[in-house]
């Protein structure tokens, strides 16, 4: 007999007995209810493991299941069976707690990718409230309000399958957070793969997702495996997701909605089973408004959202920060760590952070190997000369932008907006003159 019990909830007799015969052919016993109320109940009775409930029962909904176990169960992971094609339904249930979706009719791969899964969830609850080990993970430092916000809200998340959107200012901890969320998630024994969308040249960015088979091309001589297949069974973290071009956005969507992918020369998909983290320090309801970034792209990927806070936002905890990076760089150094002056740590708190928790990892790597006799002062800091070179920086970025967009401005309307001719008259390669003018936004 299996030690997973799972508890399918349909009023349709004939649906309960097909998946209930499906899922005992996988190894697992099964508990059925009709209504929501015989579900309740059967959650009191039986010791259930995992939920499969349809969206629509006599005497209520799967949503309302859904909102009462993770009440009163918070345990079991719930999965809600919606009609195809009804992503807004799917969605909703994911913000209120379901661990994962699938859509009427089954289809058994994707069924099976769901209850591996929630299996893996499970055995994870086990490991934490059984062991003793301390985690060495990477762990979000602060305990202000807002960080103490944050640290629930990737407790919560780290639970589902659900996409999560984080958003945040470069250097707040955006890829931290995924991590976060990944190691706390019954898929930490797998791989979290980390991308920048915005690193990667266009023309590469579909063998680098979805890999390639020998001789698709010139110079592939052996099979490439993509992101998505290195992130199998894991988490895969698309930082600056803002950044994809149109035409990877909608190769990104069926990726998402298939859980599948096609690596170029394939002649078939080969399924994949990633849970999507994306991060944007951009406004995403712009972009999409400005049709630069897919509307139903935008739907899937953004449904859990991640706030990151400005370091200036819980300035309390830089003593805390300060502390745990200054023993980092002490370890890693290979030094005594010095401590920071009262004047020095005020100056610190009071300091506008335009790199938020990155710059001050780097103001204090450079003031810890700059100090004299393991004490870091206000003047170790240079916190008035690195805001006039930012501000500097700035400044001259901005004119110098400015110039550059005047002068292709110019040699557009002299060649009538023929790109490759004015890519001849300034000099450049196609590439650098579309990199410029998305840079420059004349695109």
């Amino acid at each position: 007999m299996s030690e997973y019990t799972v508890l399918i909830v349909d009023d349709e007799e004939d649906i309960r007995e097909l998946m209930s015969i499906t899922l005992t052919d996988m190894g697992l016993n099964c508990e059925q209810a009709a209504t929501l109320e015989t579900a309740k109940a059967a959650l009191a009775k039986n010791n259930v493991d995992i939920c499969l409930t349809d969206m629509r029962l006599t005497d209520g909904d799967g949503l309302d299941l859904v909102e009462f176990i993770g009440k009163h169960y918070a345990h079991i992971p719930v999965a809600v069976i919606t009609a195809f094609g009804n992503m807004e339904t799917a969605i909703i249930a994911l913000k209120r707690g379901a661990f994962d979706f699938v859509s009427k009719p089954v289809n058994l791969r994707i069924l099976r990718q769901l209850i591996s899964a929630a299996k893996k969830q499970i055995d994870k609850s086990k490991d934490d409230s059984h062991s003793n080990k301390k985690n060495n993970k990477q762990q979000l430092i602060g305990d202000s309000p807002v960080i103490d916000e944050v640290k629930k809200i990737i407790h919560r998340v780290a639970k589902s399958q659900a996409p999560v959107m984080i958003f945040g200012e470069s250097g707040t901890g955006k890829e931290l957070v995924a991590r976060m969320i990944h190691d706390d998630s019954g898929r930490r024994d797998n791989n979290f793969v980390a991308i920048n969308c915005g690193a990667i040249p266009h023309e590469l960015m579909e063998s680098e997702f979805f890999g390639y088979k020998k001789g698709s091309f010139t110079g592939a001589t052996e099979d490439k495996a993509g992101l998505f297949q290195a992130a199998d069974g894991g988490t895969l973290f698309l930082d600056e997701i803002a950044e994809l071009p149109l035409h990877m956005q909608v190769k990104l969507l069926r990726a998402i909605q298939e859980k599948s992918i096609k690596p170029i020369g394939a002649q078939a998909e080969t399924p994949v089973d990633v849970r999507i983290v994306s991060a944007t320090h951009r406004d995403l309801n712009a972009l999409v408004e400005e049709n630069l970034f897919r509307q139903d792209l935008f739907y899937r990927v953004n449904v859990i959202n991640v706030d990151m806070p400005r370091l200036t936002e819980h300035a309390e905890d830089i003593p805390l920060l300060a502390e745990y990076i200054l023993e980092k760089i002490s370890k890693e150094l290979k030094i005594q760590k010095p401590q920071i002056q009262d004047v020095a740590m005020q100056a610190l708190m009071q300091y506008s952070f335009p790199g938020n928790v990155r710059e001050l990892e780097n103001i204090l790597a450079r003031a810890a190997t700059l100090c004299e006799n393991d004490q870091i002062t206000e003047d170790d800091l240079n916190l008035v000369e690195i805001t006039n070179k930012y501000d500097a920086h700035t400044e001259l970025t901005t004119h110098l932008d400015s110039v550059e967009k005047q002068m292709i401005l110019a040699a557009l309307e002299k060649n009538k907006w023929n790109k490759e001719k004015t890519a001849k008259q300034l000099g450049l390669t196609m590439r650098a003159l579309r990199y410029r003018l998305k840079k420059l936004q004349l695109e």
